[in-house]
C-alpha cells in the first residue's frame, strides 16, 4: 500500500495512520543506501585516520558513483578519538572537522541523504588491546557514576560542536548519536546479567546527545536524529531502547544493524542462504529473517517511529556458483524491508576480496564498481524499487537459486557444513 500524506488521506476521507507521517516518508526516501565504511572511522593507536585501514581518500567521484549506482543515501561513519581536546571544552581538531564537512558536502552535491555519527569511539571488544583508547567506555560508566558523568559531559560538548558546524544544513543531513555501544560481548556479555545497567546508561547517553544537538539551534532544532539500541542489535533494541524525549515531534529515528546470519553474510564460513541451500547455517531461520523485521515494524513503524538499518550486507562469494545465493539474500531482505517501510544502508568497507569481510562493491576513491559489485547493487536497489504488484516475497522465494551441491555427497568441514 502506498504511503499517503496527511493531506492525501484527508482528501480520500481516510484518517491518517501514524505510519503515514512525514517521518516515515522521509525514511522511505532514504531507500537503499551505502556506507563509506572503514574510512573516516578507521583508527590506529587511539587516533582516527581516513586512509588508516587501506582505503584511499574519498572524492566527489566517489559519491557521484554511489548516486549513479542507485543508492539514495550515504552514511559516513566518523571516529573522533585522537581529534578531541581536553576538558572542559573538548575542542575538536579543525582539520578533522573540516574533512568531515567536505565529505558531507560532496555527498550532498551528488544528491544523497547523508548520515554522520560517532562511530568507533565506543568501547572495543574485550580482547582488543586498544580498548583503553575508546572514551565511550560503557562498562566503566556502569561501574562509576563519576565516570558516567564525565563521559556525558564530553558527549555533550562533542555533539554541540558537530551540530554547530552544520547548523544551517537542511534535513537531508541526519545525525546518528552512537554506534554499536556495548561491553565487548556483542550482546551476550554482562548486559544479560547486570539488571539492565548497561541499557540504562546507553539510554542516558542517547538522551544527552539529542539534547546537545537541539541546543545547537538553527536547523538542528528539527533535524532527524538516529539513536541506536544496545550494540545496534534489533531484538535488544526492541526490548531495551528508551527513545529520548524530544522538543520536536517525530524527528527521532531508530538505528539498527544486521548481518544475520554472520556465518553466511560476514565470514562466509557457509556459502548459501535460503530454503534451497545445502551449505547453510543450521537453525539460522533463513527466510524467517522477516520475523525480526516484523518485530521492528510492530514496535516502531506502525506507531509512526522511523527505523533504518544503518548497516547490513553480505560478502562476495569465493565461488561463482555460490554468488546467486548472495543476490537472492539481497533481493529477499530488501523487498521485506521495503514492505515494512524500513530503509537500509549497505556496509561497504572497500575490501575487494571475496570471502571473509569482503563487503566492497564500490571503489572508495573512484566510485566505480568492484568485482561483482554491480550485480550486488542491482539486486538490492532493484528489489527495493520494484513496484510491480507481481513482485512479492513469494515470487522471490519461488525463484530462489538451486544449489550446485544438491544431490551431491559433498565433503563437510569440521563444523558440519559443506566445503
Amino acid at each position: 500500500m502506498a504511503v499517503l500524506t496527511a493531506c492525501e488521506a484527508q482528501e480520500k476521507g481516510q484518517k491518517p495512520r501514524p505510519m503515514d507521517n512525514e517521518a516515515i516518508q522521509f525514511a522511505m526516501s532514504m531507500g537503499i543506501g551505502w556506507n563509506l565504511g572503514n574510512q573516516m572511522d578507521a583508527h590506529y593507536n587511539g587516533c582516527s585516520y581516513e586512509e588508516g585501514w587501506g582505503n584511499k581518500a574519498a572524492t566527489q567521484q566517489t559519491f557521484n558513483g554511489v548516486a549513479k549506482a542507485g543508492f539514495k543515501s550515504v552514511r559516513i561513519p566518523v571516529t573522533w578519538m585522537g581529534h578531541i581536546g581536553n576538558a572542559p571544552t573538548y575542542t575538536i581538531e579543525k582539520g578533522w572537522m573540516d574533512r568531515v564537512a567536505e565529505l558531507v558536502e560532496m555527498a550532498h552535491k551528488a544528491g544523497l541523504i547523508v548520515i554522520i555519527n560517532i562511530h568507533h569511539d565506543g568501547y572495543g571488544a574485550k580482547d582488543t588491546p586498544s580498548a583503553g583508547y575508546h572514551w565511550l567506555d560503557l562498562p566503566a560508566a556502569v561501574a562509576s557514576e563519576e565516570k558516567n558523568q564525565l563521559i556525558k559531559q564530553e558527549l555533550t560538548m562533542v555533539w554541540l560542536q558537530i551540530a554547530q558546524r552544520f547548523v544551517n544544513h537542511g534535513e537531508w543531513l541526519v545525525f546518528e548519536t552512537l554506534n554499536e555501544i556495548q561491553d565487548g560481548g556483542w550482546g551476550g556479555g554482562a548486559n544479560r546479567t547486570d539488571g539492565g545497567a548497561q541499557y540504562r546508561v546507553l539510554n542516558e547517553w542517547n538522551q544527552v546527545c539529542v539534547d546537545a544537538i537541539r541546543a545547537a539551534g538553527g536547523m538542528n532544532k528539527t533535524r532527524y536524529i538516529g539513536v541506536p539500541g544496545y550494540v545496534c542489535n534489533p531484538d535488544l533494541t526492541v526490548e531495551n531502547l528508551v527513545i529520548p524525549t524530544d522538543e520536536v515531534e517525530n524527528r527521532i529515528m531508530v538505528a539498527v544493524h544486521s548481518y544475520d546470519p554472520w556465518d553466511f553474510a560476514g565470514s562466509a564460513a557457509v556459502q548459501e542462504w535460503g530454503h534451497t541451500g545445502v551449505d547453510v547455517v543450521p537453525g539460522a531461520g533463513e527466510e524467517a529473517y522477516v520475523g525480526m523485521l516484523n518485530r521492528l515494524f510492530n514496535m516502531y513503524v506502525r506507531r509512526g517511529v522511523p527505523v533504518y538499518f544503518g548497516e547490513f550486507g553480505a560478502v562476495r562469494r569465493t565461488a561463482k556458483e555460490d554468488e546467486p545465493f548472495r543476490l537472492y539474500y539481497f533481493r529477499y531482505i530488501c523487498k521485506a524491508m521495503r514492505d515494512r517501510r524500513i530503509p537500509a544502508l549497505y556496509w561497504d568497507n572497500g575490501n575487494s576480496k571475496a570471502g571473509n569481510d569482503g563487503f566492497g562493491v564500490i571503489n572508495h576513491q573512484t566510485g566505480k564498481y568492484i568485482g561483482t559489485g554491480e550485480q550486488a547493487v542491482r539486486a538490492m536497489v532493484d528489489s527495493w524499487e520494484n513496484n510491480d504488484p507481481t513482485y512479492t516475497l513469494k515470487s522471490i522465494y519461488d525463484a530462489a537459486p538451486e544449489s550446485s551441491r544438491k544431490g551431491q555427497n559433498a565433503p563437510k568441514n569440521q563444523n558440519g557444513h559443506y566445503n
